[in-house]
């Protein structure tokens, strides 16, 4: 059955593209994206109906035109129910509000999406551990979000360098002289 729920986690429909920074995959419920990932797909690969796999194959599509400078926007439904709160708070302003070639830093992506001040972590610390727990990355911008005095951190691919490969990639970011618009090296 699509999309069915067993033992409360959805089965995803997941498949694979080359890029510059490496394989991506997508998984997708037939509510939307439910995830992205550096590297090959989890080998455990879901039956899916046939809604899932045209959303499936249109993430796929989607992913290999923004790797190929064909795309700046991705189109897609993003299926936000295996988020926490936070994530649900913070992911769809990001994806809203921060386009191909911009940039925002941890504290105004938490002032926009109304993160309040108080106890121990930081609005912007908030912000930050959304980031890293990013369930959709690159169709959910993560690498856009930067510090205030530099990248910030990224969890997504070989790390840090991808993030710097996707915002050079997209002119948010001035070129390295090692920079290789081929890919990472």
């Amino acid at each position: 059955m699509p999309g069915a729920t067993i033992s409360g986690v959805t089965e995803l429909a997941w498949g694979t593209v080359s890029s510059p920074v490496g394989e991506i995959s997508a998984g997708c419920t037939a509510a939307g994206v439910s995830r992205v990932r550096f590297g090959p797909a989890p080998a455990a690969r879901q039956p899916a109906g046939a809604a899932t796999r045209a959303l499936l194959s249109q993430a796929l599509a989607q992913l290999s035109e923004y790797f190929t400078a064909q795309r700046q926007a991705f189109g897609l439904p993003i299926d936000w129910s295996g988020c926490t709160g936070a994530q649900r708070e913070v992911l769809p302003v990001l994806a809203g509000s921060v386009g191909y070639g911009q940039t925002v830093t941890y504290g105004e992506l938490a002032a926009r999406a109304g993160l309040a001040a108080g106890g121990p972590v930081t609005p912007a610390q908030v912000a930050g551990q959304v980031m890293a727990s990013n369930p959709c990355p690159v169709i959910v911008p993560c690498h856009r979000v930067v510090a205030g005095n530099g990248l910030g951190g990224f969890s997504g691919g070989t790390g840090i360098e991808v993030k710097r490969w996707l915002l050079i990639f997209e002119g948010a970011w001035p070129p390295t002289l090692d920079w290789d618009p081929a890919g990472l090296r």
